[in-house]
């Protein structure tokens, strides 16, 4: 069975850090997988996340399984992060404890094969490269629209809404909740409602990949295209991920959540999702979820973690500004008009225009490593190592 395999491809992210740790130039850089990293480079857990592990510690009793679809006071917290406090759609939603947002997406996909099997998901180009990977394993054919103008390094939304009126009912659009991964440009809130009309009348369902609350502009602020959408359509899928904003990678922390018409249209749908669950893992893993409920139902670990949060979004609105202004120091003008479209930019990520051969030089010549979908992670980015950063990205322009 196994003597005559050939090695698979390495995954265009993880791969990459595989390469960065076998790299021996002790200078180098890795703004390839998207994980923050704080002034000193270090990945740190958030003292609210701390704090509520040790408070779990202590009155943890079992180990016993959770609901396929997780615990009520889970999801009750997801979904007032999602949609405020009060919101009305709170009557009509159900949601599941997933391992990570990829696990969600997965579950998604498995639903949209075995309920949905007619239907296409329509991903942005260009988008995070696992999503074709999810949704081809689980057996949903995949297209793209277009999504970003790189002339103007801004969101095509004209490209957008046309592909949108041509869209058959019943399709699925996968849509980024802000901080669009990889190109860090996100629709205005005008945009937003423009995105959501064209949907509502198609018939369409929106697929909202919801990964980075917190990290643009607040945790409402955030959430606001995902509740101008919500204000227009009937139905969506959303697909949570706490990896970023919780600081819980390894935890692999996320939600899937169904929003219908009505409530017994939203508990039938998670019905069916329930059963791709059980086929797949059968339960949630217990300790992440339980440090986002903990967290988020303890006003002063919330106020403590939003405290955190809020640092972390700055510190990436920093290193934006403060690699712009490096480039600009330096001579040195990313592919368009000026640098500015850094500051512009949302979230962790940036599409620096740079292109496959100049990112292959970058990490063959100076152990730079970005994404070859040329994808830069500013979070990755420290005030030690942007000199040396800017100086490579010259040298290879």
């Amino acid at each position: 069975m196994f003597d005559t395999l050939e090695m698979a491809p390495p995954d265009a992210i993880l791969g990459l850090t595989e390469a960065f740790q076998n790299d021996p130039n002790p200078n180098k850089i890795n703004l390839s997988v998207g994980v923050y990293k704080d002034e000193a480079g270090r990945t740190p857990v958030p003292a609210a996340v701390r704090q509520a592990e040790r408070r779990l510690l202590d009155v943890e009793t079992t180990k016993s399984y959770k609901p396929i679809t997780g615990t009520p006071d889970y999801a009750a917290a997801v979904q007032r992060l999602m949609f405020g406090q009060d919101a009305p759609i709170l009557s009509r939603v159900q949601t599941a404890h997933t391992p990570g947002g990829t696990g969600a997406l997965r579950d998604a996909g498995d639903y949209l094969h075995h309920v949905h099997p007619g239907a296409t998901v329509w991903l942005s180009e260009p988008t995070w490269p696992n999503h074709p990977n999810i949704f081809k394993a689980a057996g949903v054919p995949t297209r793209t629209y277009r999504y970003f103008d790189p002339a103007a390094n801004a969101l095509d939304i004209d490209g957008v809404l046309d592909a949108f009126r041509t869209i058959p009912a019943g399709d699925v659009v996968l849509l980024h909740g802000c901080c669009h991964n990889p190109t860090g440009v996100d629709p205005t809130a005008e945009q937003w409602r423009a995105v959501a009309d064209a949907l509502a009348q198609r018939g369409i369902v929106p697929l909202v990949d919801f990964a980075y609350q917190g990290l643009a502009e607040g945790l409402a602020e955030d959430a606001a295209g995902l509740r101008t959408l919500l204000d227009t359509v009937d139905e969506a899928i959303i697909c949570s991920s706490f990896s970023k904003n919780f600081g819980l990678y390894c935890e692999r922390t996320g939600a899937l959540t169904i929003v219908a018409k009505h409530q017994n249209a939203a508990i039938r749908a998670m019905s069916h999702i329930k059963t791709c669950i059980r086929a797949n893992y059968s339960n949630p893993p217990a300790h992440g979820g339980a440090i986002v409920t903990a967290i988020l139902t303890d006003k002063k670990l919330t106020d403590l973690w939003q405290d955190e949060l809020a640092l972390m979004r700055r510190r990436i609105h920093g290193m934006r500004k403060l690699f712009a202004d490096t480039l600009d120091a330096k001579g040195v003008t990313l592919p368009g008009d000026d640098n500015t479209f850094i500051i512009r930019q949302r979230g962790m990520f940036s599409f620096s225009g740079l292109n496959r051969r100049q990112v292959d030089a970058l990490r063959e010549k100076f152990s730079v490593f970005i994404v070859g979908s040329v994808r830069i992670n500013i979070a990755g980015m420290t005030e030690a190592n942007m000199d040396r950063l800017c100086e490579a990205i010259a040298a290879v322009l």
